[in-house]
């Protein structure tokens, strides 16, 4: 009973977190997890190399103090003062001494020096090359998840949900598009509709009437020449007849 409910447990919690763990996230929190080791790496290696930069001089000043012992022994010897000879001999004995080991400690800083730069070359060098392997990771999971989410749109369109509802607005749509059509019909050609197309007409011909005047009146265009007076026709009698034109004119 105990082993079937730990299973019952550790499968539900064990899919919550699955479900949790977003690889993004993640990602991305294990760069900048990398990313704050390199500032304590780094003084790390300022205290390394600052150490041995502190051997360097001490290995300086005690050549320095060395060749001064030196010269004061001799300097001792040359005036027979042995006595402060010997003193200065044992000074520059304890200073070789000093000497000897600083050298050594200074050769085994200046390798550590060398080493821990190294290290944080190699480590900066596989921060840079873990960060694009991470971005992308993740741009891969944002596809993923991008294909996740269209699957799902297209899972929906095939089941019907969001189909019908295209559907419905299309069909409302297409309903109130031809109910605008025949409302445009009905008053477009109604007799009312005819009369004011002839009230227009009668408007445009008054204004090229009006435009033709002004030309005229500006000298634009053509005056129009008055019609002429009938002719007038003497037969043999001597009486004066009217022409073709002039009598259909007064038939008229």
């Amino acid at each position: 009973m105990w082993a079937r409910l730990k299973r019952l447990f550790r499968s539900v919690f064990g899919g919550l977190i699955e479900k949790a763990e977003d690889p993004e996230l993640i990602l991305q929190q294990t760069i900048r997890d990398m990313r704050e080791k390199v500032p304590q790496m780094q003084n790390n290696v300022v205290q390394v190399m600052a150490t041995e930069k502190l051997l360097q001089k001490e290995v300086t000043t005690l050549e320095r103090e060395i060749k001064d012992y030196d010269a004061k022994v001799k300097a001792a010897i040359t005036t027979n003062r042995d006595d402060i000879a010997r003193t200065y001999i044992t000074a520059l004995t304890e200073k070789q001494t000093a000497l000897d080991r600083a050298r050594q400690q200074l050769e085994t800083s200046h390798a550590a020096s060398e080493q821990a730069k190294k290290f944080l070359d190699n480590y900066i060098l596989q921060v840079k090359k873990r960060t694009a392997e991470a971005q992308q990771l993740v741009n891969e999971a944002r596809a993923a998840k991008m294909q996740e989410q269209l699957s799902q749109t297209m899972a929906s369109f095939q089941i019907g949900d969001d189909a019908g509802t295209f559907q419905e607005m299309r069909e409302r749509i297409q309903r109130r598009s031809a109910a605008a059509e025949a409302r445009m019909d009905l008053s477009t050609g109604g007799v009312e509709s005819q009369i004011q197309d002839i009230e227009r007409e009668a408007l445009n011909m008054q204004v090229e009437d009006a435009l033709t005047a002004y030309k005229r009146q500006m000298g634009l265009a053509p005056e129009v020449s008055s019609p002429a007076p009938p002719s007038i026709q003497s037969d043999s009698t001597g009486e004066k007849s009217l022409g073709p034109s002039d009598r259909a004119k007064a038939l008229e």
